[in-house]
C-alpha cells in the first residue's frame, strides 16, 4: 500500500511541476504578445482546461476524432510556448503572427471547450437500445399462424325411409300397369301421387319399389 502511495505521490509531484512550468511559459508568451494583467494569467488556464476536456473525452471512448483534434491543438499551444521561451524567441520583439495567434486563441479555446463539453457522448445503454431498434426494424414481421382446429363435419341429412304398406304397393302396381297400357309410358311420381291421393314422400317411396 505504501509503495503504491509513493508511486502516486511521485506522479502527482511530477504533474504539478510540469503544469507549473507550462503555466509560466504560456503566461510569459501572453505578456510578450501584449496581453498584460489578468489576461496573461487567463491564457494558460484556457490551454490547460482545453487539454483536460479533450483528455476526458478520449477516456470516454466516444468521438475520439474530435477529441484528438482539440487535444493536439491545446498540446501544440502549450508545447509551442515552452519551446519559444527557451531562448528561441526574442521576448522583447514578438513577431506579428505570434501576436495574432495569441489574440485569436480565446475564440479557439471557447469553441473547442464548448464542443467537447456540450456534445454528450452516447452511453452504452443508448447504443444497445439503438442497435436493438435497428435489428427489430430489419427483421420481417412475423405472420401469426392460424392454429389448426379440428373442423366438425356434420353428417349428411338422410331422409328416413317411409314405411309403405304392402297392400298399397300392390295397388300402385295395378295403377302403374293400367297407366302403361293406356299411354304406353311408365307412370311418373306426380301422376302416381295424384292417382293414389297420397303425400309426396309416400309416393316417392312407392315409386322406388315399382
Amino acid at each position: 500500500m505504501r509503495a503504491h502511495l509513493a508511486r502516486v505521490d511521485a506522479v502527482l509531484v511530477q504533474a504539478l511541476i510540469a503544469a507549473a512550468l507550462s503555466f509560466a511559459h504560456i503566461h510569459d508568451i501572453a505578456m510578450a504578445a501584449g496581453q498584460d494583467g489578468w489576461k496573461a494569467w487567463a491564457y494558460p488556464i484556457s490551454v490547460d482546461l482545453l487539454l483536460v476536456a479533450a483528455w476526458r473525452r478520449l477516456r470516454s471512448g466516444t468521438a475520439k476524432a474530435a477529441a484528438w483534434c482539440w487535444f493536439v491543438i491545446a498540446l501544440t499551444a502549450s508545447l509551442g510556448a515552452n519551446v519559444a521561451t527557451a531562448g528561441l524567441l526574442d521576448m522583447t520583439d514578438v513577431p506579428a503572427w505570434l501576436r495574432i495567434l495569441v489574440a485569436g486563441w480565446p475564440v479557439v479555446a471557447f469553441l473547442g471547450g464548448t464542443l467537447l463539453a456540450h456534445t454528450a457522448p452516447k452511453t452504452a445503454t443508448e447504443e444497445n437500445g439503438t442497435e436493438l431498434i435497428e435489428d427489430q426494424e430489419d427483421e420481417p414481421e412475423a405472420t401469426p399462424e392460424t392454429s389448426a382446429q379440428p373442423v366438425a363435419i356434420e353428417p349428411a341429412l338422410t331422409t328416413p325411409p317411409v314405411p309403405v304398406p304392402t297392400a298399397l304397393v300392390d295397388h300402385a302396381r295395378k295403377v302403374a300397369a293400367e297407366h302403361h297400357t293406356r299411354t304406353g309410358a311408365p307412370i311418373d311420381t306426380p301422376t302416381l301421387r295424384a292417382r293414389l291421393g297420397i303425400p309426396a314422400p309416400l309416393a316417392e317411396a312407392i315409386a322406388a319399389q315399382l
